[in-house]
Order: C-alpha cells, then structure tokens, then sequence
C-alpha cells in the first residue's frame, strides 16, 4: 500500500509499505477520509509533541474514516462493505485504567500516529473491530473522519461539567474549538463565547455552536462571569484570562498544545477554588459524536476547507496555519 512516512521535521515523502493484516478482533479498513489535526502538523514541524519523539519513520494521521474490506477470524464477516468511522486508540483492555473506563489512560496505548505507532495517512489501517462505528448512510466520509475532533469537543464539556443553563468560554477557534462550541450547546449550555484573534475563525465558530465570539486583542470576559471553560488554543494569555473569566468553583479544561509551561496565578485558583482538568484523548464518545453530527450545531461537512491525495499532504501540512483554513481532508486513494 502507498503511505505518507514522515522521515523527519518537514520531512515527508510517499512510500509503498506492507498492507497490514487484521488480527482476530480486528478489522482491516480501506481508508476514504482522514482530516489533518493540528497535532499532525506538530509532529511534521517539529518532529515531537511533548515527550512523544519520532525517532523513526512514522505514518500521521488519526481522524479516520473508510470502508471495512477484511476481519479477524474472530469478526463477523457481515462486516466486511461497512462504512465505519475509526476511534484511533487500542488499549490494552486489562490494566486498571481500562478495567475502570479510564482507557484512554492506559499506559500500554497504542494511538494511530503516537510515535512509534503508524496512523491513518496510507491506504489501510487495521482497527479494533468495536473501535470501529458504522456510520448512517446519509453521513458524508469526510464528517465520519471528523468525528474524532467532535470527540474531543464532547470529552471537553464533560469533564468541564457542562450542563443546561451553563455558560462557557472557548479559547481558540480552530476545529477542536469550534467543535467544542457545538458540542456545549448540543449539552445544553446557553452561552458560549468563543475567543480567537482571527476573524475568519471567529465566524466559523459563530455558526457552529457559539451565541458570541470574541477578539482577545480587543476584549476579554468580565471576571466570574462562566461556569466552565475550555481552552483549545494553548496560548499562555488565553489560558490566564480564561482563568480569570471563571466563576468561583469553576472548571477549566486544558487541551490546547502550546507553550509546555505557563505561569499560573496559584492565589486565583485557590482562593476561587477552580478545578483544572487536563484533557487527553476520549472514552466512549464515538455514539454521541454519530448523533450529534446528525444534528444542525455540529454540521461536519461545513468545516472542510479542501481534499487532497497522499502527494498532497506535504502541502496541506504546510498551508494549515493559513487563516482561511479550517480543515483539509485526506484521501489515501488518490
């Protein structure tokens, strides 16, 4: 099969690479669809995100969708034509984060394009079977790869305890931003104020999810004045002022990748007794991301800017910053 090996930073070129073979409770999927995260194009620019190195060869690429066209002995072979979208993650299913529903904290993981696991930017992927969820008919390939950021978006709000009546700030509006937007209004939140200092970014968000945006060069939220907040930018200032948005017993939810360190006002989290979570990766979200995308605040196919073949990726790459892009998508067929 042809795949897309990063060699090193800025270093990518197409190869051909052994078709992988499904193991007993596996699935063998052909893909069709796979966005670019922002967390891809990390890893292409700097060759590490946090402690995760390539120090070897690695295929990118974990927001995945396609056809199943091989099982395990294990599987039903009824499955082989399915159209399924991809939760990137094998667990080991035995430690005692798994054994607890913690899995997405197992320390044995092994994450589509996580050094030195292989993603999803080639023509096969093998998957667990159950980690891989049909999707309706009337839901386009790219929406099924882009349920893993609405993942993100969904795993967000609820461990920022969103509920209905809440009001919620969103810093960055980016895809995993705007579809954390969505993703709180579609949990029953009444205000959410999406920040990002690019306008175009600020009106995307604006029709997925946010009652009000906002340019953090020009204005920032009264203090105390949301119950939680979601930061999906990353950036130091945006992480301060959101802290400071928050009202005394609030939740912050960190899942931006920016700066490794930031300064933290000690006083303010503890005299508000604020509740910071860190955010990494998803436990059973994949269900409510199917009906969600179903439904008019998480409206996938909008957020597409592009597709382009596995040739094109190296571009993609280095376009993804450009403020008029949102999200391209891959298709290892071309």
């Amino acid at each position: 099969m042809r795949a897309a090996v990063l060699l090193g930073p800025r270093r990518l070129v197409v190869r051909e690479r052994p078709t992988p073979r499904p193991g007993p409770y596996d699935v063998l999927v052909r893909l069709i669809a796979v966005g670019l995260c922002g967390s891809d194009v990390h890893f292409y620019e700097h060759g590490r995100v946090g402690d995760l190195v390539v120090d070897e060869p690695l295929v990118l690429g974990h927001e995945a969708a396609g056809e199943i066209v091989a099982v395990g002995s294990a599987v039903d072979e009824s499955r082989i034509g399915e159209r399924v979208a991809v939760e990137p993650q094998r667990p080991c299913r035995r430690c005692r984060y798994c054994l607890t529903g913690a899995y997405n904290l197992c320390r044995s993981m092994e994450f589509c394009s996580a050094p030195p696991v292989d993603g999803a930017f080639a023509e096969y992927l093998v998957v667990p079977a159950d980690f891989a969820y049909p999707v309706p008919g009337t839901m386009s390939d790219a929406a099924a790869a882009l349920l893993e950021p609405l993942s993100v978006g969904i795993a967000a709000v609820r461990k920022a305890r969103v509920r209905p009546g809440s009001a919620v700030l969103v810093a960055g509006a980016g895809p995993i931003g705007v579809l954390t937007a969505a993703a709180a209004r579609a949990h029953g939140a009444s205000v959410v104020v999406a920040s990002d200092p690019l306008a175009a970014r600020r009106a995307v968000a604006a029709v997925h999810g946010a009652t009000r945006v906002i340019d953090p060069l020009e204005q920032r939220l009264e203090e105390e004045s949301v119950d939680a907040f979601v930061d999906a930018s990353g950036a130091p200032a945006a992480i301060d002022a959101g802290l400071r948005a928050l009202r005394a017993g609030g939740t912050a939810v960190l899942v931006g990748m920016g700066s490794p360190r930031v300064d933290l006002d000690l006083f303010l989290v503890q005299s508000r007794e604020l509740r910071l979570e860190g955010l990494f990766r998803y436990v059973d979200t994949w269900p409510t991301a199917i009906a969600l995308a179903e439904s008019d605040p998480a409206d996938l196919d909008a957020l597409v800017t592009g597709s382009v073949g596995l040739d094109g990726l190296d571009e993609a790459m280095r376009r993804n910053g450009d403020a008029d892009v949102v999200k391209f998508i891959v298709d290892p067929r071309r």
